[in-house]
């Protein structure tokens, strides 16, 4: 603290007139001026008091910003209006390997490369022009080559009156940038290799739940076609032996009894039907075949046209017949609607939603699963519903996450809910569920698609 002034002897000037102390004219004057002087003297007290105070918080903003430059982690800047350095962060001393001591006093050009300099000596004079200078990239003068690269944005610094006395520059290594985009990529590519190993385990266990339905599903047109063509090897033969006959050159009534024996115009008739029997049961094992390869390849799937109500039914009966105990499934749709899609996609989700209503019911003997499909707008809408408990409260949140499921450990994976939602979501549609208020929980299922004129309506 400055020393005071010593304060002067309050004394009263006397003279003496006769022997008597007589009080001289001026002692008014000097009671006034040792007033003034107290005035005074408590008016420094007050200011110097008041400075110390200023000067501590000047002090202990000056350290707060100093801690919040050195806690940056971008470059921190700061030059005078002719472009000569006044202040730095930690972050620009450790690219340029160089103290803050050696920086400030330093022209802003210097601390860049070459190929910036240019660019940052202008930054001045765009600021004074009213020029908004944002994402400039220049290179630094780094010790480290990746390093070097920096994103700038530059504000002006104004003073008294708005003038610019110098600017602030703020920038971030593109190094830095670069890492973390790739540490980001590295990430994303892992997250996206393992949703498509989750996708491809949850079709191979849904696939096993369904070797039995398709098996069955198999087993009718099979056996369909194994009967017509034993039918028409009998049928051959007989056509055989009557073209045989033929040759013998017998007489016009005695071709016409064989002929008659033979039953040869009721098996002309039949051939037809047969032919065209067998072909659409071998087309059924073709298309089965075709749903199965779909169902379980791991290969980006193109969009296709086809009979949403179909695919419906076939996914809703491989499900049904895996069952042991199997519920009523009740279909509410038109007879066809042809829409274009991902078809393995949509049978796929079909079968995850149909397997976990028949889940909901395995303990109940009036179980009933009701499907329904229909066209709303540019949208197709698939609802598939069951009337047994619904969700409790505590999980309708938490039944599309990977892995929840609330069924015993070893029976299921919680993957087939995931699985369902991340399909419809990646063709830009929406899956979610819903309590019914007769009881019971509903699926919905909404895909849009280019629509065929044909849709049965």
């Amino acid at each position: 603290m400055a020393h005071l002034m010593t304060r002067p002897p309050s004394s009263v000037a006397l003279s003496r007139r006769g022997g008597v102390a007589v009080a001289d004219g001026t002692d008014e004057m000097w009671i006034d001026v040792i007033r003034k002087m107290d005035e005074v003297y408590a008016e420094l007290v007050e200011s110097q008091a008041e400075l110390e105070l200023k000067n501590t918080r000047l002090e202990e903003a000056y350290a707060f910003i100093g801690s919040v430059l050195e806690s940056m982690a971008d470059v921190v800047i700061v030059c005078d209006g002719a472009g000569i350095i006044q202040q730095v962060n930690g972050t620009l001393e450790d690219i340029t390997g160089r103290t803050g001591d050696e920086l400030r006093g330093a022209a802003l050009s210097s601390i860049f490369q070459p190929a910036s300099q240019a660019v940052v000596s202008g930054f001045m004079n765009r600021l004074r022009a009213g020029e908004t200078i944002s994402q400039c990239e220049v290179s630094v003068a780094a010790h480290t080559d990746e390093l070097s690269a920096i994103s700038v944005n530059c504000s002006p610094r104004t003073g008294q009156g708005g003038r610019i006395d110098g600017m602030v520059i703020v920038g971030r290594p593109i190094g830095e940038l670069q890492r973390a985009y790739r540490q980001l990529n590295d990430a994303h590519r892992q997250l996206s290799q393992t949703q498509q190993q989750l996708l491809i385990s949850e079709k191979m266990a849904a696939l096993g739940r369904l070797v039995a339905g398709v098996a069955h599903e198999l087993n009718n047109p099979i056996s369909f076609v194994y009967g017509n063509m034993y039918a028409l090897k009998r049928y051959g033969a007989t056509i055989v032996e009557y073209l045989k006959s033929c040759e013998k050159r017998l007489s016009l009534e005695e071709m016409q009894a064989l002929r008659a024996e033979l039953k040869i115009d009721r098996l002309l008739a039949d051939i037809e039907p047969l032919v065209n029997g067998t072909l659409e049961g071998v087309e059924r094992v073709s298309d089965i075949v075709q749903d199965l390869r779909r169902f379980s390849s791991n290969q980006q799937e193109s969009e296709e046209q086809f009979n949403a109500v179909r695919l419906i039914r076939t996914a809703a009966d491989w499900v049904i017949k895996t069952q042991r105990v199997k519920p009523n499934v009740r279909f509410e749709m038109p007879d066809r609607l042809e829409v274009r899609g991902r078809k393995g996609q949509l049978h796929q989700i079909i079968v995850n939603l149909v397997q976990n209503a028949a889940d909901a019911l395995a303990s109940r003997p009036d179980g009933e699963i009701v499907v329904s499909c229909a066209r709303q707008g540019r949208d197709v809408v698939i609802k598939v519903a069951d009337n047994a408990t619904g969700i409790p409260a505590a999980h309708i949140d938490k039944i599309f996450e990977p892995f929840f499921t609330t069924k015993p450990i070893g029976t299921g994976t919680g993957l087939g809910l995931y699985v369902s939602y991340s399909m419809a979501m990646k063709q830009g549609g929406d899956l979610t569920a819903a309590n019914r208020p007769e009881g019971g929980a509903e699926f919905t299922l909404r895909i849009p698609e280019g629509i065929s004129n044909d849709d049965g309506r």
